[in-house]
């Protein structure tokens, strides 16, 4: 019996067998070699001392799973990156609130010594006391916008919508500020359609409106106007306040929503830079939006656009 054909089968057989886990082996080995790359790659992420996903050239099971692993780092980046952020705005905010608050909290220590030593002098405790009296309504004016601000930041804030007149709510802010505006010797004119409704919340538009024409009233000067016009078509009610003021500078437009954002060319000494961004936050929280055109010297218009949900 000729063995020679079976002998060769065998050895072609090893031969193939010992081929085949030669590749098996230097396969497992570049895997090996791959993952302690891998295992390397994300240490070095973990001590922050590497930025983006991990290198693969890899197939198969290691490509699925190096692409799993590099979207969760995508999304360790997104999360660290969103935390940056808002430690840099919280400590920015913490700062810009301390130093907000001295200016104040300094005048009424000086008028308090002032009163101290004043005691015997009725028109000067009378003085000094409405000076204080308007520092103290100051620092509760900036509490009570940082807090209306947390909350809306927050989503904390549920609008209660219903509809609206809004004649009959610019009237309201009207009569907030008439006695300002007359004392001033300024005009606040309203002009629209008396028939004009629609859905808002009532309570947090008036302090959105209301912090445009308080805006409004700070820079504008005696005998000038300000224009609070309407106009409602099948999909936006659009409020403009508008007025014949000091303007904004063109440095400023991109700035003034920003919060305690104050212009280098303001003369406005009491404000602390938050109704704008108030109103703001407010006008987005309705699902609105606001602009602002201005010339300086001119006049400053602030338009608001709500969408009418229902045409959408």
């Amino acid at each position: 019996m000729n063995l020679f054909p079976v002998v060769l089968f065998l050895s072609c057989a090893l031969c193939g067998m010992a081929a085949a886990l030669g590749m098996a082996v230097c396969r497992l080995r570049h895997q090996e070699q791959s993952m302690e790359n891998a295992a390397h790659q994300i240490a070095e992420y973990i001590l922050d001392r590497r930025k983006g996903g991990i290198e693969c050239s890899e197939e198969g099971a290691m490509y699925r799973l190096f692409h799993e692993v590099n979207s969760l780092v995508t999304m360790a980046d997104a999360h660290a990156d969103s935390e940056r952020r808002a430690k840099e705005f919280l400590r920015r905010t913490i700062s810009d609130i301390s130093h907000q608050l001295k200016t104040p909290i300094a005048a009424l220590n000086i008028y308090n010594g002032i009163l101290q030593q004043e005691t015997a002098d009725a028109a000067t405790v009378r003085e000094f006391t409405s000076l204080s009296e308007q520092e103290l309504d100051r620092i509760e004016s900036l509490v009570q916008s940082l807090l209306k601000m947390a909350r809306l930041d927050a989503g904390a804030i549920t609008l209660e919508r219903s509809p609206e007149n809004v004649l009959d709510l610019l009237e309201h802010i009207k009569r907030q500020y008439s006695f300002r505006a007359e004392q001033e010797g300024k005009e606040i004119v309203l002009e629209g359609d008396e028939q004009t409704v629609f859905s808002c919340d009532r309570t947090w538009l008036t302090e959105a409106i209301g912090n445009l024409v308080k805006n409004a009233l700070d820079h504008t000067a005696q005998g000038d106007r300000i224009l609070v016009r309407w106009q409602q078509s099948p999909c936006f009610t659009q409020i403009t306040v508008e007025d014949t003021g000091s303007g904004i500078h063109s440095e400023d437009l991109y700035h003034i929503f920003k919060r305690f954002y104050r212009s280098r060319f303001s003369k406005d000494t009491q404000g602390v830079g938050l109704g704008l961004p108030l109103a703001k936050s407010i006008v987005e929280a309705h699902q609105g939006s606001i602009e602002v055109h201005s010339k300086l010297g001119q006049g400053t218009a602030f338009t608001i656009n709500f969408p009418i949900m229902t045409k959408l």
